[in-house]
């Protein structure tokens, strides 16, 4: 029979393995999209409030490289702004096994910025003037395509400096996706993905990349999501929508670019809303997804994985509209929910 003094020693010791075992962490990986990143770093942090034993640990390297990450096995999430092909698809079903989810969580607007010092006035953009901007056929800032948009705009006569993304990134193929609409020279020459062929520009690594090129380059455009403009207190433009009005990127218009694509949400989640049409709807609007694969080795991570995106879908969107994104219509919200119940 063991003495008072080991039972005692016994009991200290299970005591003190407990808290090691009621504190074991989840560790999630991911990676991905640079448009999102603001509020994915506001939503995890926020979450490890809520869940002390889930940490999620998110790197800002591009949709490009969100995607490949993903395929690869080497994160347990990945991000894009750019739906993946089907051809991705099949890659990731060929090495990963399973399938991976496309699941929205906020709205954003990929916005003309400039670098015009003399020019004091909201600019004002034609789809025509921005597609010949980037393809090279528009070449001067007081060319007639973009004078004629903005009369009474002293625009100089100087060479436009053209800025675009480096790396494969979502937020290229926002901006692909909009001039390959609205272009049929664009869409023959350059067409849509998260990395092309630019015919014109300077590149710079995400949206930060691109946003530094133009503060730091007289007589530059260049074009980065909204929330990356007004925190960089950057001048950006306003775009002619189908319906011939001139918008400028804000909540109000992206829910109104987004309020058509609810309704008609394909069961992936896979839907482009650029161009929407309605007098209110900003032209360059987008959701953003998470990646998550249908198979997880890990019980443990598939469970926390879920739980984030329910959290998510519920007090995640709350977040959104401070930090310049436009939170998930309730019908999107609904589907989503419905679509958790695949993840095993």
């Amino acid at each position: 029979m063991p003495s008072t003094r080991n039972v005692f020693l016994l009991a200290l010791a299970a005591a003190l393995a407990f808290p090691a075992a009621s504190e074991a962490q989840v560790r999630l990986t991911g990676a991905g999209a640079t448009f999102p990143y603001p509020i994915y770093s506001k939503w995890f942090d926020e979450y490890r409030k809520v869940r002390a034993d889930v940490q999620i640990n998110y790197q800002s390297i591009g949709s490009g490289g969100g995607i490949r990450q993903v395929t690869e096995g080497t994160v347990d999430f990945g991000a894009t702004d750019g739906p993946m092909t089907e051809e991705q698809l099949s890659q990731f079903a060929t090495k990963r096994g399973g399938a991976v989810m496309h699941f929205p969580t906020v709205l954003g607007a990929v916005v003309p910025v400039y670098n015009l010092p003399a020019v004091t006035a909201q600019l004002r953009f034609t789809s025509a003037a921005l597609a010949g901007i980037y393809l090279g056929t528009i070449t001067k800032w007081n060319d007639p395509a973009i004078a004629s948009a903005n009369p009474g705009a002293k625009l100089p006569a100087s060479d436009i400096v053209v800025v675009r993304r480096s790396d494969g990134s979502g937020t290229s193929f926002v901006w692909t996706d909009y001039l390959s609409k609205v272009s049929a020279d664009w869409k023959a020459k350059v067409g849509a993905n998260t990395a092309v062929n630019w015919p014109v520009g300077l590149g710079g690594k995400g949206n930060e990349g691109v946003a530094g090129l133009v503060k730091q380059t007289a007589g530059s455009i260049g074009y980065i999501e909204l929330v990356y403009a007004l925190q960089n207190k950057m001048a950006f433009g306003r775009v002619q929508n189908p319906a011939g009005e001139f918008v400028a990127a804000s909540l109000s218009s992206v829910t109104a670019a987004a309020s058509g694509a609810a309704a008609n949400m394909p069961a992936d989640f896979r839907v482009s809303i650029t161009n929407a049409p309605g007098k209110a709807a900003y032209p360059i609007a987008s959701f953003t997804w998470l990646l998550i694969p249908t198979q997880q080795a890990e019980p443990a991570k598939q469970r926390a994985i879920t739980d984030f995106l329910k959290w998510m879908l519920a007090d995640g969107q709350k977040l959104a509209e401070p930090l310049g994104y436009a939170p998930l219509p309730k019908a999107v919200v609904t589907k989503e929910l419905q679509q958790l119940s695949k993840l095993k």
